[in-house]
This record gives structure tokens, sequence and C-alpha cells, in this order.
């Protein structure tokens, strides 16, 4: 009975197989721009491209201006600095690195994004080794990053950007977003002893030093969360007569106001009106 299934389950275990989208390993990064790292088994998952453009954001004129610099200067192989993302939540860190990344490579072929999650820090030194001896040129975006397990992270990543006795790798630049400045956790605990506590927040502390750039995205004023509200309108054809009295009860609703809260009024305004949307 057993072999008379066998060749079934082969049959369905190749379709699987062609069905789940590759893996890069060893073989190289031409099928994508964007790709998600998996720590476990060292492969790169591709991912679609970034649909919204870098001219689509509105009200972090100067944010953009300065990491545009730093990411051009970096696919042209001149010297660049990481890049530390920071400020309040919603004012566009991530959406500007992506946006700004997909600008750039679609001028420079080799130049290719890897994005890692938060909680795989630790697998940094690895992943930056294994780029080190690529052609292309990678951008690794950790978004959200804060070292929610202490020292250990902290010291992970201060030694992937410094590289150990062979130096950082010249083909990667290092982007993580934060909402805090020095990437500590508003919880941090000092349960193990003023001195250790101390010792692991100085630890914490001195990675944003790593960091060449910094880049500040401040609280979202009224004019200009108005000002991002009437260029997505604009940009995406919806026409309201009572637009800016709408988005202003909607940030009300919300209780904030930002580049993710105009996004969000917009998306809502696209569905009532049912015109379609990049995202």
């Amino acid at each position: 009975m057993d072999r008379d299934l066998t060749p079934l389950l082969t049959r369905i275990a190749e379709a699987l197989e062609r069905l789940a989208p590759p893996a890069v390993g060893t073989a190289g990064f031409g099928g994508a721009r964007l790709f998600r790292h998996d720590p476990q088994t060292g492969a790169f998952h591709p991912a679609p491209d970034y649909p919204l453009a870098l001219d689509s954001l509105v009200g972090v004129d100067r944010q953009k201006t300065r990491f545009l610099e730093n990411l051009e200067r970096f696919a042209a192989g001149l010297p660049y600095n990481h890049a530390l993302l920071w400020g309040v939540r919603g004012t566009g860190k991530s959406s500007l690195a992506k946006a700004a990344f997909m600008a750039v490579a679609a001028e420079n072929a080799a130049l290719k994004l890897v994005e890692v999650d938060r909680d795989e820090v630790t697998a940094l030194p690895a992943l930056f080794d294994a780029l080190r001896t690529r052609p292309e040129r990678f951008v690794v975006l950790c978004d959200d990053l804060s070292f929610e397990e202490g020292a250990a992270a902290a010291k992970a990543l201060k030694s992937a950007l410094e590289g150990g006795v062979s130096g950082p790798p010249g083909n990667v630049l290092f982007v993580a977003t934060s909402n805090r400045r020095h990437l500590m956790p508003r919880g941090h605990q000092e349960d193990r002893g003023l001195v250790s506590a101390a010792e692991d927040a100085e630890e914490e502390v001195s990675v944003s030093d790593r960091f060449g750039l910094w880049v500040g995205f401040p609280p979202m004023d009224q004019p200009t969360y108005l000002s991002a509200v009437t260029a997505y309108a604009r940009r995406f054809g919806l026409t309201v007569p009572d637009l800016e009295r709408r988005a202003l009860q909607w940030a009300q609703l919300r209780g904030s106001r930002s580049g993710r809260v105009a996004w969000q009024f917009i998306r809502d305004l696209a569905g009532e009106l049912g015109k379609p949307l990049p995202l």
C-alpha cells in the first residue's frame, strides 16, 4: 500500500517545490532587489519591489535629502556611514529607507536590500561575513531596532559593524530604524544590580555611536500633516470638497498626526471612492 502511494507523494512534493519562491543561497541575487534573510538556514528569500515612490513621502524633505546622499555615495563605492533613522512612530522612517533604496537601485543593478528581523540581531556578524565576499552591494535594514534582549544583542551589532580583525565589509550599509535614539528599551530593567545594569546600559548606548549618520524624525505638526494628505490626494486623484476637515477628524480619532495616519486616511478615502492604491 505504501509503495503505491510513493509516486503520488513524490509528485505532490515536486509541485509544492515549484510553487514556493526560490530562496537564494550561494548562487546569486539576480532574481530580485529586496530579500529577507533567514538566519536558521542562511537563505535569502526574494520579496516584491517596494511600491511607494520616494517623491510620495512629504514632510520629510530634509531627512530624505540627507539619507539619499549617503545611500548614493554607498552605491557609487564612495565613503559612507551606517545610518540610524530615529523618531516618533509613524513618521515614515522605514518607508523612506525602502523608497530611497528603490530609487537608487533603479540606476544600479548591483544594489540589493536585505531585511533582517530585530530579534535576529545576534546573527548579524555571520550575515555580514557571508555578504563580504559577494560582488553586490547590500543595504541591510533592521526595522524598529531596540535591545530588548540586553547587552548580548548590542555586542553582536557592534561586532558586525566593526568587523573584527578583518574590518567592516565595504559592500554593506547597515540601516536601522528606531523610536529611540539610543536604542534602549523603555522598560530597561535594573534587576541585575546597579553595576551590571549600568554596564548593560553603557553597552547598549555605545552602539548608537557606531552609526555615523543620525537622521531624526520629529512629531508632525498640523500644517505638515495636511500637506501630506493633500499631496497624497493629488497624486492618486482623490477629490472631495471637505478633504482637510475630514483629515483632521481622522487624526483626532487616532489621537496623533503622522505620515502613517495621513496614509491610512488616504487609504480609507480611496476605498470610499473606489480608487486603487499601490499599497
